[in-house]
């Protein structure tokens, strides 16, 4: 059965240089699932950090389920990433290394619970994303040099 995915980031591979990418659950309450089902969501400015030994997701909007009651949770609140120890020491680690964070890439679900694929990344500055464009235009060039050599 495929992933079901409910909402990307898809600021997060252009503005940012991606190191690691990793699975981890999340800890949800009440009325949050069903509204990640309904596709309410937003990934746009969230990021993740570790705090006493756990990693919170902050900045991630889901929003209030609509047939939901007065105790719907806030949505914004920080959200707990469940992962191993280890995983939380290693990536800890690797955001202290300074310019590093932890980027939301994409939720989803996954044989029927949630999931957040986040990434250690760097943001990258102006001159990295032009140099982003002009490879992708180069190898645009190339393909269609290709494609018209085949056709004659």
């Amino acid at each position: 059965m495929p992933d079901k995915i409910v909402v990307t980031n898809r600021r997060a591979r252009r503005d940012f240089e991606i190191f690691e990418t990793l699975e981890a659950g999340i800890e949800l309450k009440g009325t949050e699932v069903k509204s990640l089902r309904a596709a309410g969501a937003s990934l746009n400015d969230s990021f993740g950090r570790v705090d006493n030994g756990e990693i919170f997701l902050y900045n991630f909007h889901i929003s209030p389920y609509e047939f939901g009651n007065i105790h719907n949770p806030d949505p914004l609140r920080p959200r707990k990433l469940l992962l191993h120890k280890r995983q939380i020491q290693g990536l800890y680690l690797k955001t202290k290394v300074k310019g590093n964070t932890l980027i939301p890439l994409k939720v989803y679900f996954k044989k029927g619970l949630a999931k957040v694929e986040i990434a250690v990344g760097r943001g990258k500055k102006l001159y990295d994303k032009r140099d982003d464009i002009k490879v992708r235009e180069a190898k645009r060039e190339v393909e269609r040099a290709l494609s018209r050599k085949r056709r004659a």
